[in-house]
């Protein structure tokens, strides 16, 4: 499979090196050189300097043909603007914005991105190794598709429609649209001009 990573940090270092060994064809990208001084001396994968919120950038690296676009960053805005480029412009069909705070990705989640929230990850590990019975957000969650999810015993929470519910296989965010998110935050999702 084609996979892009946007982000050359622990974590997009760390797949692009497994997936890479997996035989998979991998483009890495980081706006800093540096970064990928992460990647071992066997990665074979292609590694490039550039703006992966860019459609321009990505497309001259040929990521429009790939299987699946990871954004990695440290950033949550830059992940996400990532996540709606590929999905938008480039139409790749799986797609993956990792977003740190919880209450953003569940936001972000009901606009159409597919977030992975290290957060919440990391605090259900925690408590299901101190056999503590707290309740986490999702560590993974996906679009709604009607209101009646059922939690999965998987993944954090992961929440996963039944068998028998539609799938979704290419989110879309819809720009201009706002959510309320708890705690007062308001987070306005639009559309980059051009």
């Amino acid at each position: 499979m084609k996979i892009v990573i946007v982000g050359c940090g622990r974590v997009g270092s760390t797949l692009a090196d497994n997936l890479d060994a997996d035989g998979h064809d991998v483009i890495i990208f980081d706006i800093r050189t540096s970064a990928f001084d992460r990647l071992p001396a066997t990665f074979k994968g292609t590694a490039i300097r550039g703006d992966g919120t860019d459609v321009e950038v990505l497309r001259r690296a040929g990521a429009e043909q790939s299987d699946i676009f990871l954004a990695l960053t440290e950033g949550d805005n830059r992940n996400v603007m990532a996540a709606q480029v590929a999905t938008e412009s480039l139409g790749v069909s799986q797609v993956v914005a990792k977003i740190n705070d919880p209450v953003r990705a569940a936001a972000y989640a009901e606009l159409g991105v597919v977030t992975l929230c290290r957060t919440n990850l990391m605090v259900d590990t925690v408590a299901t190794y101190l056999k503590l019975p707290m309740s986490t957000g999702p560590g993974i969650d996906t679009p709604e598709i009607e209101s009646s999810r059922h939690p999965h015993p998987i993944a954090g929470g992961l929440t996963v429609a039944p068998a028998n519910e539609p799938q979704i296989t290419n989110p879309r965010v819809i720009p201009d649209k706002e959510v309320d998110a708890p705690h007062g935050r308001h987070i306005s999702f639009r559309r980059r001009p051009g």
